[in-house]
């Protein structure tokens, strides 16, 4: 956002006699809706500069939409790495506080960037967070969990680990953004922490999906679901259930597929294990050569 520029009037003076040395310049009277009309120009060149850059091809650029994006997510882990360390070494506030402003200009131009491109490729989460347009298939509001419920869970119970965080092949445009939990349909799946609902749609390769805002600023998406038990905007906490497992979208077996996520959009995906491991949350299972000989899923995503 532009500062705003106010025409400052002078005070009418009484006419006193002026030399050419004293003589009194004053401002234009229309200087400041000139200034106006100038930032707003120059507001709309921005943002349009900014529709044409998220609009270029992946390989447009020096490295592409997808390498600036990978490094904008990589400094923000660098930024958030750097906060946790100084916390933890009691730094000064003030020390600690421009580190996580760093840390939150960082985030602030990756979600801009992301969202603009998601809303020119039509992606759910920009144009249609609360699935309404999409008649997605929404069940009744599961209860929340207990007062007992841990801090932080595993997002399904009774699971197979199959597809991995940046795992290569041909099932995928490129590499996988998130860890897959294979499962049988129906299968109760749990927001991994508290935090509120931030989209639930459906309609693109995802399937069925819910997207929660954690209180740490991060982002956990749960796709492919065949039901969606929660609502746009609602607060959840750790083990409430917000679906069933699926296979909507494109995949070609029921699983679950959990992401980590910066922003809301696709794009700013962060390894999800370690993160849930931050949390003290341990997830094991079958390793993906293990799964691939009985099992096969999640194409394209």
């Amino acid at each position: 956002m532009g500062r705003e520029h106010l025409a400052r009037l002078s005070r009418p003076r009484a006419r006193t006699r002026t030399t050419a040395r004293t003589r009194t310049r004053t401002r234009p009277a229309g200087s400041g809706r000139a200034a106006g009309a100038v930032l707003s120009v120059l507001t709309a060149l921005t943002a349009l500069l900014l529709l044409v850059l998220t609009a270029a091809p992946a390989g447009a650029g020096t490295d592409g939409f997808r390498g600036e994006t990978a490094r904008a997510v990589r400094a923000h882990e660098r930024a958030r790495a750097r906060v946790d360390r100084l916390r933890e070494e009691d730094a000064p506030d003030t020390e600690v506080r421009a580190a996580e402003r760093r840390r939150k200009a960082v985030r602030a131009g990756l979600w801009d960037l992301l969202w603009a491109t998601g809303r020119n490729s039509g992606d759910p989460v920009a144009v249609d967070a609360s699935g309404r347009d999409g008649h997605c298939p929404f069940g009744d509001r599961s209860r929340p969990a207990g007062q007992r419920s841990p801090a932080w869970t595993a997002p399904i119970h009774h699971y197979w680990l199959s597809a991995g965080y940046a795992a290569k092949g041909s099932r995928w445009a490129h590499r996988h953004t998130g860890q897959d939990f294979a499962v049988d349909a129906g299968s109760p799946v749990y927001a991994v922490g508290s935090g509120t609902v931030q989209a639930t749609t459906c309609g693109d390769g995802f399937g069925n999906q819910v997207v929660v805002r954690h209180r740490d600023g991060y982002f956990t998406q749960y796709a492919h679901l065949s039901r969606i038990d929660v609502r746009k905007g609602e607060r959840v906490t750790a083990g409430r259930r917000i679906g069933l497992s699926g296979a909507t979208g494109n995949v070609t077996g029921p699983h679950l597929h959990f992401e980590v996520r910066i922003t809301p959009y696709v794009g700013s995906a962060v390894p999800p294990l370690p993160w849930l491991r931050r949390k003290d949350v341990r997830v094991g299972g079958a390793s993906l050569d293990a799964v691939r000989r009985d099992y096969h899923c999640c194409r394209g995503r």
